[in-house]
Formats: C-alpha cells, sequence, structure tokens
C-alpha cells in the first residue's frame, strides 16, 4: 500500500500528464480547456504548472496563446478522496508571458504579460498592452477585459524618459485608433 503522501505525488503527476490529453474544468464554465506547449513541468509545491514552448490554450470562443503560460490550480481537499480520484482540478489563475495573445469572438489583446483571473473572470493585459475591436485599436499600460460583461477597461500608466542623468517622469495617456466608414 502506498502512503497518503506518495499518492498524492503520483496523483498529482498523473493529472499532469493527462492536461495534454484530458480536458481541465475552470472558472465554473463547462467547457474544458485545451492546452498544447513544446514543454511542461509541473510543480506539486505551488500546485501549478508551467507550459513553455509556443503555448496555445482553448477554452470555448476565447484562445490564449504566449512563450510561456502557468497555470495554477485550486488546493485539493485531502479529505475527499473522490477529488482525489477526480482527473480535473479548479483554475485559480493563468500567467502568460511574452508574446501574449488573447481573443474572443471579435475582440483582440495583445500584451507582454497577461493573468486570468477566474474568480473575477477578468483577463489583465500589462506591458505594451493593445486591444482591437473589429478594425478599432486602445492602448496603454494596462487593459483590464471584463469577460463577463463584455468589456475593457484601458489604464495609461506613467512613462520615463532618460535624458542625460536626468530621469523625467510624465503620465502616459491612453491611445485610441478609431476607423471612420
Amino acid at each position: 500500500m502506498f502512503s497518503a503522501k506518495i499518492k498524492n505525488k503520483f496523483i498529482l503527476l498523473l493529472v499532469a500528464c493527462c492536461l495534454t490529453i484530458l480536458p481541465v474544468q475552470s472558472f465554473g464554465a463547462e467547457s474544458p480547456i485545451y492546452i498544447e506547449a513544446d514543454h511542461m513541468t509541473s510543480t506539486e509545491k505551488n500546485n501549478a504548472v508551467l507550459f513553455t514552448g509556443d503555448v496555445d490554450a482553448k477554452q470555448g470562443d476565447l484562445r490564449i496563446r504566449s512563450d510561456k503560460m502557468t497555470v495554477y490550480y485550486t488546493q485539493e481537499d485531502e479529505k475527499s478522496e473522490k477529488k482525489q480520484t477526480d482527473a480535473t482540478q479548479q483554475v485559480e489563475k493563468l500567467i502568460c508571458e511574452g508574446n501574449v495573445e488573447i481573443t474572443r469572438d471579435e475582440w483582440l489583446g495583445t500584451s507582454d504579460k497577461m493573468t486570468y483571473l477566474s474568480e473575477k473572470r477578468q483577463v489583465i493585459l500589462t506591458g505594451n498592452a493593445k486591444a482591437w475591436q473589429d478594425q478599432n485599436m486602445v492602448g496603454g499600460e494596462k487593459i483590464i477585459y471584463y469577460m463577463d460583461e463584455g468589456r475593457s477597461e484601458v489604464v495609461g500608466g506613467t512613462s520615463v524618459t532618460v535624458g542625460g542623468e536626468q530621469k523625467e517622469e510624465k503620465k502616459a495617456r491612453v491611445k485610441m485608433r478609431i476607423l471612420q466608414q
């Protein structure tokens, strides 16, 4: 018989290995998340799985692509045998870094980093963040996309200009392009 600790490690490893084949239920949504990448590493200590290399994740009409994606799961209840043998986990958040691109219907967002918060159902794009709706584009330091409401909030942030030894900090503004037809 396996000890509980060895059994938990085996189950976590089995779940991590199955991520590329089995759907992962998340965000209280009914549709599964499918993730493909060049490499995957599971970390039991953090309840996280790291995907690297041409990461492509899909859930329903939502698609996220990036260089690196870390998926954080909820803690398993060690008292529940059913949870330990179930091949699904609840996702708390996703953090993507490098060449981030997220699409949903007619909406496209790009940035250097993205955080996907499951409880709030929000996508937060930071670092050269831009969003397109059809032909129209808006950009800023941070874009928050509220998935359930289908709306975005854009924050300008600050920019730093270095001139010799003196640094000048000024408020960066939100930029938007609207095409007239």
